[in-house]
């Protein structure tokens, strides 16, 4: 038989279609497999971990399909000791099976810093080694001196701390400051749209005390909480332009873009 009748024949046609079968059953059965083996599709929901020890994370993470690993540990005065106070990924996202939760765990002792050098400087210096530290600046308070802006006092609780001393990490510092008659005011900074620690960092800044912080309904979570901005302040900008140092100022924040919006307009 010719090439020509063969290629035609349906001794031909018959085997070719059954080459073109077993090559699709191949690449078919080879496709499934690797959807098997790389759980193409299957997702697993990441628990809430916040709050809970380490051992009923690893066993909520397990019943999950999932692990933790520890990665880090804190000191959180909100937390039990030994609780989980930080996941990363967050709770209710979708993760293949076996992922790692890495979390972080609430140290059962808050870690303590030693006490830098605060006072004879300038309040500037103060609180950059405060922030250096690790510790926040505090209330400011002002008394009479001949050396406007000289650090008198550091305290905690109302006592005074001294150079060296050991105070917990993240905590806050107050001072006392120094200030000449006949100069006790300065500007009231606007805050309309800034975050909270950018409001903080203003107004420590301006040497003036934080007040209340007020959110709305709409800072329902954390994550609303730490994406919220300020809409409202007390004093008024808008009517107050000095105010004496040490004065607080009350802030109030939502996460509503048509409030802040209206606050801008009405404040710039």
């Amino acid at each position: 038989m010719s090439l020509g009748k063969f290629i035609t024949s349906r001794a031909f046609v018959r085997h070719l279609l059954i080459a073109i079968g077993l090559v699709a059953l191949l690449f078919f059965i080879t496709f499934k497999g690797l959807q098997r083996y790389t759980q193409h599709g299957v997702s697993y929901p990441v628990p809430a971990l916040t709050g809970l020890s380490l051992d009923e994370a690893t066993a909520s993470a397990e019943a999950n399909m999932l692990r933790v690993e520890v990665i880090d540990s804190v000191y959180n005065k909100n937390f039990e000791p030994g609780t989980v106070v930080d996941q990363l990924p967050l709770a209710n996202s979708r993760v293949k099976e076996n992922r790692v939760i890495r979390i972080t765990i609430n140290s059962n002792e808050p870690e303590k810093v030693v006490l830098p050098r605060l006072t004879d400087i300038s309040f500037r210096q103060a609180q950059v080694l405060i922030e250096s530290a690790g510790l926040q600046v505090g209330n400011i308070s002002y008394q009479p001196s001949e050396y406007n802006d000289l650090v008198l006092k550091s305290l905690q609780d109302s006592v005074e701390i001294f150079e060296g001393n050991k105070i917990i990490k993240g905590s806050e510092v107050d001072l006392v400051v120094g200030r000449s008659q006949g100069n006790m005011q300065t500007t009231l900074p606007n805050l309309t749209g800034f975050s909270l620690e950018e409001a903080k960092s203003t107004i420590t800044d301006a040497m003036l005390n934080m007040g209340a912080v007020i959110y709305d309904e709409t800072a329902e979570t954390a994550k609303d909480s730490a994406s919220a901005r300020i809409w409202k302040q007390q004093p008024n900008p808008q009517f107050t332009k000095q105010v004496n140092l040490g004065s607080s100022v009350d802030i109030w924040l939502t996460t509503d873009t048509t409030i802040i919006n209206q606050a801008y307009e009405r404040n710039f």
